[in-house]
């Protein structure tokens, strides 16, 4: 399979502000609204394409990794001090569960729902990025396991039910891996991709053909993975670190991609006015909804 490329295509940017480090895009195909954080301000934001407005929403944490949608309406929170329900009509959180509790220096990192209502989330240590995070999976009754441990950022994480696989990576390790026949605990791992420096793989999504999205960090691109782990796309960005990316809109065909101002300098902001910023693209494929966390 030879590679599509994509030059700069038409991308327009949402009218909310750049993010220090914006993460984690979920469409909520209920309400007709994505949601997104700012992880290194504990933000939490939404936009409503019906009318354009973005809202930043009051969330009590330091930092906030990842977000997600929940069958039973509202969202998780994936924060420092654990897990939270979160009732964006009323700023309401509710604890539930700490996959990692009392890890000075350790947050939560990507975290998504898969199709069977647990959630997925990783761990990272902030200061110096050492290997020694892991990856949970919290049921829907609150139980935690461990999926995978020594990790420096994990990231990247999807899931295919069609295929019975899920992904992630680990960011500092620029390797994404597939596990195949997860739902039944354990399956086997292999290695998906790689990237090459300075481009790391970040945050995912899958598409309704069941190819991956990445978002590369430092790599300035989107690339679309086929089952097979070949390159079927790339797609060029106004911005060098994006962050991640999910698809949404009304017809699940615009794509959305968070992204961070920092570590950019001055002068380099200058030439990258849309840094920081979530990127909206007709990448001409189709996605689908994301799944829902049963707690």
């Amino acid at each position: 399979m030879s590679p599509t490329s994509r030059p700069l295509m038409q991308i327009e940017a949402l009218a909310a502000g750049a993010n220090r480090l914006g993460e984690c895009p979920i469409w909520c195909e209920r309400t007709g609204r994505l949601w997104w954080a700012d992880v290194l301000e504990g933000a939490l934001w939404s936009h409503d394409p019906a009318t354009g407005n973005c809202k930043q929403h009051p969330v009590e944490a330091r930092r906030l990794g990842s977000i997600a949608l929940r069958q039973a309406g509202g969202l998780i929170l994936a924060c420092d001090n654990g897990l939270f329900s979160y009732d964006p009509e009323t700023g309401a959180q509710g604890f539930l569960v700490d996959p990692e509790p009392g890890r000075a220096g350790h947050r939560k990192n990507d975290g998504r729902a898969d199709h069977m209502g647990n959630f997925w989330v990783g761990t990272l240590e902030e200061a110096t990025y050492a290997p020694v995070g892991s990856l949970y999976r919290v049921a829907p009754d609150l139980s935690v396991s461990v999926e995978a441990e020594h990790l420096a950022i994990p990231n990247s994480l999807a899931f295919d039910p069609e295929r019975g696989r899920m992904y992630y990576a680990d960011t500092r390790a620029y390797t994404i891996w597939v596990r195949d026949g997860f739902e039944t605990g354990g399956g086997r791992q292999r290695t998906f991709a790689t990237t090459t420096a300075p481009a790391r793989p970040d945050g995912s999504c899958i598409d309704a053909e069941g190819y991956l999205w990445n978002a590369e960090y430092a790599g300035g691109r989107v690339v679309r993975y086929a089952p097979s782990g070949e390159i079927s796309m790339t797609i060029d960005l106004p911005a060098t670190y994006p962050t991640c990316c999910c698809f949404g809109g009304s017809d699940f065909r615009t794509l959305y991609v968070t992204s961070a101002f920092e570590p950019l300098s001055s002068e380099e902001l200058e030439r990258e006015p849309l840094a920081g910023r979530v990127l909206m693209l007709d990448v001409g494929f189709l996605g689908k909804a994301e799944f829902r966390v049963g707690f």
